[in-house]
């Protein structure tokens, strides 16, 4: 950690973690909920609108608004806006952009907001125009949406490493105990391993409890100099390392390896660090097999081993998805990519509203998504450290 490398984020934080509270359903747009995220952040910062020049908007509902709409419709006046819209990985490609403004002096303040709504049926919706790919390559033949894709990568994953649904009932199990303590959570009614394996069938062999459950809400974060935080006396976390990866080991028929297989060591580097260094990891848990994916595409386990990590009854060496995760908080479009960060944050500051991990240090969180036809194309991941 001494000296400073040419691509670091030194000086540059991340604070103020908001969660819009979560809803199934909900009649308002994206652009309420991305208000009531920017008003928490505000809130929690102790800062006002005109504090802010930087915001960077994610929502996968926002349509036919706009980010520039938001900031006129926020009665803001900004120097650096940015969309940003990667699936999954959103949230960490948000926090780079962000800090990178941040440290070029493009803003001193920015606020990163994500925000989508649900009401019935938008779900169908989304997935019938999700992509030219799906709507000409998967959706004529009856396969659209995401659940088709998982189950071939959870099949392929099964027979490559001798992993049964069992093992991904283990995650989705201890992910369920960690969400009983957070009240932001929709599903916090306790799950046992057999309500699990004998949750219906969805496309096998996904079940129920292997799928994310879509709703709607927000989240967000501020990103700016480690001195405006102090002078604002808020809690933070340095941003040590941040990396992102798109269309990684495109030519694998089946995709059991990601753009972290290719791009951790470098974010190891960069945060100077290594794996057995990290006392937390937020992974980005739409489906099982993607956990697994990027446990050990981030080096914390070996590849095909995932599986043991929940296999000790006491639960994951490493604590993992401390909040409960998408699995058991819900997944609001594109926020979700942020509820890793936000979890982040407020265990390395102390603010987690359930389960805590007492004196963590380092943090890391990864964000996985934009799924087109047969696999995901973005990965990215962020290591934060506690601020002394």
């Amino acid at each position: 950690m001494n000296g400073s490398r040419p691509d670091d984020y030194n000086g540059i934080v991340i604070t103020a973690p908001w969660t819009e509270s979560y809803t199934r359903y909900s009649d308002q747009g994206a652009p309420w909920f991305l208000g009531r995220t920017l008003a928490g952040v505000l809130e929690v910062a102790g800062m006002v609108k005109g504090d802010i020049d930087g915001m960077s908007i994610t929502s996968m509902s926002l349509q036919p608004d706009s980010p520039a709409a938001m900031a006129d419709h926020f009665g803001m006046t900004l120097r650096w806006l940015e969309s940003v819209a990667f699936g999954g990985a959103s949230g960490i490609i948000a926090l780079q952009r962000a800090a990178r403004a941040v440290q070029a002096g493009d803003a001193s303040v920015v606020a990163c907001l994500a925000g989508d709504t649900n009401r019935k049926g938008s779900l169908a919706e989304l997935t019938s125009r999700f992509s030219r790919f799906s709507m000409d390559a998967i959706q004529p033949y009856g396969a659209a949406g995401p659940n088709a894709v998982f189950a071939l990568i959870t099949q392929a994953y099964m027979r490559q490493y001798g992993v049964a649904r069992e093992d991904f009932g283990r995650l989705c199990v201890a992910q369920r105990s960690n969400s009983r303590a957070n009240p932001e959570a929709l599903l916090r009614d306790p799950m046992t391993l057999d309500d699990y394996l004998n949750a219906r069938p969805i496309a096998e062999p996904l079940h129920l409890f292997d799928c994310v459950m879509p709703c709607a809400g927000g989240e967000g974060f501020l990103v700016m100099r480690e001195k405006t935080a102090r002078d604002q006396g808020l809690g933070f976390a340095h941003v040590r390392g941040v990396m992102e990866s798109h269309n990684a080991y495109s030519g694998d028929p089946v995709q059991l390896r990601t753009g972290w297989h290719m791009g951790s060591d470098k974010l190891y580097f960069q945060a100077g660090v290594r794996p057995a260094d990290i006392d937390l990891v937020q992974t980005y848990d739409d489906y099982p097999v993607i956990v697994f994916l990027q446990l050990e595409g981030l080096g914390l386990c070996s590849e095909g081993e995932a599986a043991l990590m929940f296999r000790d009854e006491n639960g994951p060496r490493l604590p993992h998805n401390t909040g409960g995760g998408q699995l058991s908080v819900g997944q609001a479009g594109f926020a979700g990519s942020f509820l890793g960060l936000v979890e982040s944050i407020r265990q390395l500051t102390d603010q987690a509203p359930g389960l805590a991990v007492p004196d963590a240090r380092f943090g890391l969180a990864s964000g996985f998504g934009f799924v087109n036809f047969d696999r995901g194309i973005c990965s990215a991941a962020a290591i934060l450290e506690r601020g002394r």
